[in-house]
């Protein structure tokens, strides 16, 4: 028989060995079939059970167990049997023989009722009770130490579950946060959420509806500032792999050298400073779609490693030797001419026609004036976000010098001017004496002299105030007061009287 002594040191290696496989990479249950399995060599603690609560009932549920036939469905509520009365107590309880104990219940067919039992509670922060760690003793000598043992030997069992409850909680939280981002993402790139009901918008609308539909190459063309990159966003958010990553990267801000590790990646050592292995984007956008924007602007001698991928599908980490295989959606764009630029021999022909799979041609802002009050009112209120919610309005007034414009910055340029005009404005109201101090109308007289005619505007319309409208009766007369007094059924004094009460600056013409 063991003295005292020797059961003192047997569990102080015991807990050494414990301690050595909670702290291992092991996932938590084969760290607690390790820990039983310990348990029943070392110290003679047979029969070893391992309970813990369930998060969606509340009930014990048992996760590792020192037997591979039983019924390891079986759930204990609090209160009920021994296990339950430990998850409604939560203290320790030794029984020195089983068959003399009425609250055990024999549910597992696991335990010889001549021979004590022991079972503890895996206790976290404040005494939260989150699973039972049981076992049976060989006989009734020194109860009082093995339950000290076991005690410890819970306890260490519960801050690896309680490291893992926050693990889980916190990836949970993630998860949660990944989907609300990507339903967000989803509801912002809708097609119906893309601004324009001009007829060339309309046309780029029905191509990416069909092309979205479709896992085929696209090439996104147009002028910078036409909105290819909402485009690539609507595409990849409303086709089949969308549950997929998206990925962007602009070619023309990297070197070669930079740029086929930032694509391909690179294994340790590849290169100084390349100190450990590194996916890319093509790696990382598996099953999903890579963005590459300013595609025209990659040297002749990375577009053929690019082909290579884009014909295959294959490729190698920078200082690797191993092919790996992905399958990515491309999406390019470019606003170079890259019809010219083959025939230059700077762009591979083969490349192009690669690439040029399904084009899609954004129109410049000055083919689609008629989506500027549009436009305008929803980039007023991005404008108005990022300020902190500021109130923001544009009058018609406004909006009829913002249409005389040819925006060769396109929708990137209005962007710019509208928030350079909210700055100038007094409460947050854009009318036309704002948008002049921006310097816009200027601009208009010295580029477009012979500026196109202004929309009409309906003179009885309610959404007019009374400014607005003699602004726009003048703006329809060419500024001269006696036909503008006509249209408004004014007499010349009225109109005149209007003007300086209502601080008109009257255009001299």
């Amino acid at each position: 028989m063991l003295n005292r002594l020797d059961i003192v040191e047997a569990e102080l290696d015991t807990l050494f060995l414990v301690s050595q496989v909670l702290n291992s990479t092991d996932e938590l249950h084969s760290k607690l079939k390790a820990i039983l399995e310990i348990l029943h060599n070392r110290t003679g603690l047979q029969s070893g059970m391992i309970t813990l609560r369930d998060v969606e009932d509340d009930s014990m549920k048992i996760c590792e167990i020192y037997s591979e036939a039983i019924d390891r469905s079986v759930r204990y509520e609090a209160g009920e049997g021994l296990i339950g009365a430990i998850l409604d107590e939560g203290n320790t309880i030794v029984v020195e023989k089983i068959a003399d104990e009425p609250r055990f219940l024999s549910r597992l067919g696991l335990y010889n009722e001549s021979l004590p039992f022991i079972g503890s509670p895996i206790a976290i922060d404040q005494g939260e009770v989150v699973g039972i760690l049981a076992a049976q003793p060989l006989d009734a000598d020194f109860l009082g130490e093995k339950a000290r043992f076991m005690e410890m030997v819970a306890n260490l069992i519960a801050q690896s579950v309680n490291t893992l409850r926050v693990i889980e909680r916190r990836q949970m939280e993630l998860a949660t946060e990944r989907d609300y981002l990507k339903q967000a993402l989803v509801k912002n790139y809708r097609f119906e959420n893309i601004i324009g009901h001009s007829e060339p918008m309309l046309r780029v609308l029905d191509v990416i509806r069909q092309v979205a539909k479709w896992h085929t190459t696209v090439l996104i063309r147009g002028e910078s500032g036409t909105g290819k990159e909402v485009v690539a966003n609507s595409i990849h958010f409303n086709s089949a792999c969308s549950n997929g990553p998206f990925l962007k990267l602009n070619c023309a801000a990297l070197p070669d050298t930079l740029l086929e590790s930032e694509l391909f990646g690179h294994e340790k050592g590849a290169f100084s400073g390349a100190i450990g292995q590194r996916k890319g984007r093509f790696e990382l956008a598996d099953n999903g779609t890579l963005f590459l924007d300013e595609i025209g602007e990659i040297s002749a001698s990375f577009q053929a490693k690019l082909l290579r991928v884009l014909q295959e599908g294959e490729f190698e980490r920078v200082g690797g030797i191993r092919t790996l295989k992905v399958n990515v959606r491309i999406i390019a764009a470019t606003n170079r001419n890259l019809e010219k630029d083959v025939a230059d021999g700077l762009f591979r022909e083969d490349l192009y026609y690669r690439l040029n799979v399904m084009p899609i041609q954004m129109p410049p802002l000055r083919e689609r004036i008629e989506d500027i009050p549009e436009l305008s009112d929803f980039l007023l209120k991005r404008i108005s976000k990022q300020q902190g919610d500021r109130l923001l309005e544009i009058k018609e007034s406004a909006l009829r010098i913002l249409m005389k414009h040819d925006w060769p910055g396109n929708v990137r340029e209005l962007e710019n001017r509208l928030e350079r005009a909210a700055i100038m404005s007094n409460n947050g109201l854009i009318d036309r004496d704002v948008i002049i101090s921006t310097g816009l109308e200027d601009e208009i007289a010295v580029n477009r002299p012979a500026a196109k005619p202004l929309r009409a505007t309906d003179l009885q319309s309610e959404e007019l105030d009374e400014r607005e409208r003699v602004i726009a009766a003048l703006e329809q007369c060419g500024w001269v007061q006696a036909k503008a007094a006509r249209l408004l059924d004014m007499t010349p004094r009225q109109i005149a009287y209007r003007i300086q009460t209502l601080n008109i600056n009257v255009k001299q013409i």
